[in-house]
């Protein structure tokens, strides 16, 4: 088996073929043949056996060779009855002779698989050139380079060193090797030679140097991109960052940059190329992070209303231990700050010498001054986030020391302080960006109208919730505590005010007031009226806080309350596990400033959403979540571990957590006896309904028959991954990134379309059922507002077929090139050029741009096969063409009859009453006006994003034809003319940007 001897070379690989394995072959028919392949010692033929077909013909020449693919990707697998069954990544198949007939195979492991195809695709390349077995190891310039690091460490020059020293320059090199293992490696080596002494020659450290430190993973990733090389240039550099890995606006400049700073050769550097050691150190460096840049910085829009953001919240923050024993700790507000909390709770109580103290109430042990707290609070309110703090006092003091409580804040916060009274004239709470540096006080205030001292006011807090419990009072008057008016005073933005339900909140409850719900509480709000709980905090604040059951301090389920809309749904922030890894991940977002912004559904005045949606929800395109978990590097054995000593069983679990529809896990198989580089070559993918509320959670396991123990674990929001290959900085129990531990994955988003970050991947992909969903919109019962949205019907259903039309005619192109959905338009017509050639391989096509559209037209007579391509690149070019120039009619449609519906928004409820509707049908019919608004807005905004993508991939196809010579037939006239046209192309996505769509 492979993963017995390192693969690490091309030579490697066809060793491996030439001494031969067991493959599946699929045919047409759906029969699956266990057949035993090899390669010919003169590596002129793949042979297998046994057949009933002479030893001559069951045989296939390399010569005949097209193309080598990996994954399901032919009409064979395609239309097997079986081919759910055979893993994708294991999947592979020989394209040959004229008619491009397919062989097609199944490795028993993707590592099996990854092998045939590398060696392969070496010998196809190298087919047309004189094939001298692949140069010797110590021909290659990473010999070369290994060679001059030893020769500078072998001070006496006599070509041999101590074990201690090429172990230390090992480690030197890749500081990730643990030294037992870089020495038991040595042994091996010497052990094979029958050598006695422990001295290492230059070939022993370079022989052990490159079966130590060559990822097998990341080795086939090279040869795949590298045209089966093995190195890349800039210009294969250029193309996996553009075609693969996203990135836009890259030049051969800043390629040749990237090389002269991961490649460690000298050779490599000067020459441009970037070899297997350079090409790892770059995948493993923060650019190929799978944390997008952008989203380190503050990138949403932070002038909306405080009640549009969710909050960065902690719960009983002066605890860093549970609920009931835990001592006050000012360690816990310095931990909140540094994680940019922009919710705190402070537990005031009456402390000796008239000085109010901080302490956990349930012990009464280890207080700490509220003076002390706050001048923490103070000093680190906005080293991490510069948006407004909010301060929940919970005041348990006489009214002596409130006193003392207001001028302590007063003293310390200053003029950071924000008491402006709320103004009568807004509708919203004031804007984080507007609120900057602020500290705001959260507590409850004395009646407006009553000019007092001091006053009574309803204690709502937690405890009191606790003792009504505990008590068999809790149906009984809450308790009434006495305020003082400077305390009142204090209190602007965030009055605490006990909920009264929604009817009535939504009646007479003021902007400025905020409501705080227990977990059980909340709970059952959120799953008897979500829909209700969305709009509510449209324009309050809610504040949940966990169950007072939870004596353990342990976490409840953020998601199931952001999936309301809840804003500040407070942790227990000493307590690590599941819980607290969705919060921390979430909030690393939008530069993890503590805020981030609520989808646009959750936000709009007329918006419909409801938590508890079974499927799609209305005007956001529902995506799909493509993961491939590729290997782990350097896992750690599980703390507190023993049965198994040092030997690990590793396997991964893929996690989607967003509202019920998205929610979802699936696992790897199990690796056995590998932590240092287990290899799991396993594809998964996710159909993700509302993106911006969707988060990925990767955990490492180890497998075990007591029970599985956690290895590590990163959670990210949807919304932050980059797309390509990428690793996964994995993150201890308590949340610390753990040193050179990652996973290698490869990240792909198909059908992306509508907010969030700029498109880098937006391609289509066939899901589920074959029939074509419209988006439907419901009778409200109320005749005129229901006349206007018939008119509608059409332009949504033609909105739709456009839209579908041309991801449709993208997947079948890519299925024709015998590509996968998740290929990038660039890689389809690179593929798409190196099929429209003649048998002298020169282009059987011309690029011709018609109307500033990038057709191609045959130079000659083309191949039936050709032809067939050449007519699925013309119905995608078509259907993107009708829908460019389409689209703006149909837009203004679907913009009219949402502003006509709008007319009607403050006429409903008289409109409902004279239709004689009233209690839950009015209800009904208002909840059924928002559900159409919503989708009218978004699937206008949906066919805007349609639009602007065909442009781009307009203009992409131009560049990629362009840049695989189909443009050159016409000489420099073409050349000119393609030129004008893509700037013909950009100047109408420029004016689109600027104008309607």
């Amino acid at each position: 088996m492979p993963s017995e001897k390192k693969i690490s070379s091309a030579s490697d690989c066809i060793s491996f073929m030439q001494a031969g394995c067991e493959l599946k072959k699929v045919r047409p028919s759906s029969r699956i043949y266990n057949r035993f392949f090899t390669l010919d010692p003169d590596l002129q033929a793949l042979r297998w056996e046994p057949s009933k077909k002479d030893a001559e013909k069951a045989k296939l020449d390399i010569s005949a060779v097209k193309e080598i693919r990996l994954g399901k990707n032919t009409e064979t697998f395609r239309n097997n009855g079986l081919a759910d069954q055979i893993s994708e990544d294991c999947a592979f198949s020989i394209i040959h002779g004229e008619n491009y007939d397919s062989l097609d195979l199944v490795a028993n492991s993707a590592d099996v698989a990854n092998i045939w195809v590398s060696g392969l695709r070496y010998l196809v390349s190298r087919s047309k050139q004189s094939l001298d077995l692949i140069e010797g190891s110590q021909n290659t310039p990473r010999f070369a380079w290994l060679s001059s690091v030893f020769e500078e460490a072998d001070v006496d020059g006599n070509g041999i060193m101590l074990e201690d020293t090429a172990v230390e320059l090992i480690r030197r090199l890749n500081p990730a090797l643990k030294e037992s293992k870089i020495r038991l490696k040595f042994k091996e080596i010497q052990r094979s030679k029958e050598k006695l002494t422990t001295r290492v020659t230059k070939e022993e450290f370079c022989e052990a140097y490159t079966e130590l430190c060559t990822r097998p993973d990341v080795y086939f990733l090279l040869v795949q991109i590298s045209k089966n090389k093995e190195y890349l240039d800039a210009n294969d550099l250029m193309l996996f960052l553009e075609a693969e890995q996203g990135v836009m606006h890259i030049t051969e400049e800043m390629c040749l940059d990237i090389i002269r700073r991961y490649e460690f050769s000298e050779e490599g550097q000067l020459k441009g190329f970037l070899a297997i050691d350079g090409f790892t150190q770059y995948l493993l460096s923060p650019e190929c992070d799978i944390f997008d840049p952008e989203h380190r910085k503050v990138v949403q829009d932070m002038t909306q209303p405080l009640s549009h953001y969710y909050i960065n919240a902690s719960h009983n923050t002066y605890l860093v231990e549970d609920q009931v024993r835990g001592p006050a700790d000012i360690n816990g507000y310095v931990r909140a700050l540094k994680m940019a909390c922009r919710s705190i709770e402070l537990d005031v109580c009456d402390g000796p010498d008239k000085e109010p103290i901080i302490c956990n109430r349930n012990s009464m042990t280890s207080p700490i001054t509220f003076r002390c707290v706050i001048e923490v609070i103070n000093k680190l309110a906005f080293v991490s986030s510069e948006y407004p703090l909010i301060l929940c006092l919970g005041n348990h003091c006489s009214i002596q020391q409130q006193k003392v409580m207001v001028q302590q804040m007063k003293t310390v916060f200053g003029n950071k302080l924000y008491i402006d009274s709320p103004l009568s004239s807004e509708v919203y709470l004031p804007s984080p960006e507007k609120l900057k540096t602020k500290i705001i006080i959260k507590g409850k205030k004395l009646p407006f109208d009553q000019d007092l001292l001091e006053g009574e006011v309803t204690d709502e807090d937690e405890e009191a919730e606790i003792s009504r419990r505990m008590s068999e009072e809790s149906l009984g008057e809450p308790k009434r505590t006495w305020l003082c008016k400077g305390l009142s005073d204090m209190v602007s933005i965030c009055k605490s005010v006990k909920f009264a339900g929604f009817e009535s909140s939504m009646k007479s409850q003021n902007y400025w007031e905020i409501c705080s719900f227990s977990e059980s509480e909340a709970s059952k709000i959120s799953n008897e009226y979500p829909e209700d709980f969305v709009n509510y905090n449209k324009k309050f604040l809610s504040r949940i806080y966990p169950s007072a059951m939870r004596i353990d301090s342990s976490n409840l389920n953020p998601q199931d309350f952001w999936n309301c809309g809840c804003q500040i749904v407070s942790m227990n922030y000493q307590t690590p596990g599941p819980m607290m890894d969705l919060y921390t991940g979430w909030f690393l977002q939008n530069g993890g400033c503590g805020y981030v912004l609520r989808p646009s559904v959750m936000r709009e005045e007329v918006s419909y959403f409801s938590a508890n949606t079974k499927g799609i929800v209305p005007g956001v395109s529902p995506q799909v979540l493509h993961v491939k978990i590729i290997s782990g590097q350097n896992f750690p054995k599980p703390k507190g571990a023993c049965a198994k000593g040092d030997v690990i069983d590793p396997y991964v679990c893929i996690e989607v957590h967003g509202i019920p529809a998205d929610c979802g896990e699936q696992r790897t198989k199990t690796v056995q006896q590998n932590s240092d580089n287990p290899i799991f070559d396993e594809s998964f993918e996710f159909q993700i309904n509302l993106p911006e509320l969707a988060m990925i959670r990767f955990v490492v396991l180890d497998d075990d028959y007591i029970g599985d123990e956690f290895i590590g674990q990163y959670t990210i929001p949807l919304e932050c991954l980059q797309p390509g290959y990428r690793h996964v900085p994995l993150r201890s129990f308590v949340g610390d990134i753990m040193e050179h531990v990652t996973l290698f994955v490869h990240i792909a988003i198909t059908n992306r379309s509508g907010g969030g970050k700029a498109q880098k991947r937006s391609l289509g992909v066939r899901i589920g059922k074959k029939t074509r969903d419209y988006s439907m919109l419901r009778n409200t019962g109320l005749k005129t507002i229901d006349d206007i949205f018939k008119v509608a019907v059409q332009p949504l259903a033609e909105a739709t077929d456009m839209r579908e039309n041309m991801q449709n005619a993208m997947v079948s192109i890519k299925e024709l090139c015998g590509l996968p959905p998740i290929t990038s338009l660039k890689q389809c017509i690179l593929t798409l050029s190196s099929r429209l050639v003649t048998s002298d391989n020169v282009p059987s096509v011309a690029l011709n741009m018609k109307d500033n559209f990038p057709f191609l037209e045959p130079l000659g007579t083309l191949a039936d096969v050709q032809k067939k391509v050449l007519a699925a690149y013309d119905l995608m070019i078509q259907e993107s063409k009708v829908l460019i120039e389409t689209a703006d009619a149909v837009y203004d449609k679907i913009v009219q009859c949402q502003k006509a519906g709008m007319e009607f928004h403050e006429e409903l409820h008289n409109l409902g009453t004279k239709e004689g509707l009233k209690g839950r049908k009015l209800s009904k019919a208002i909840e059924s006006f928002a559900w159409n608004i919503t989708v009218l807005k978004g699937q206008g905004d949906l066919l805007k994003n349609a639009k602007n993508e065909a442009l781009e991939n307009m203009k992409q196809i131009q560049l990629a034809c362009s840049s695989c010579g189909l443009s050159r037939a016409g000489g420099g006239s073409a050349d000119a003319k393609s030129k004008r046209c893509l700037e013909a192309i950009e100047e109408k996505e420029t004016g689109d940007e600027n104008g309607r769509l």
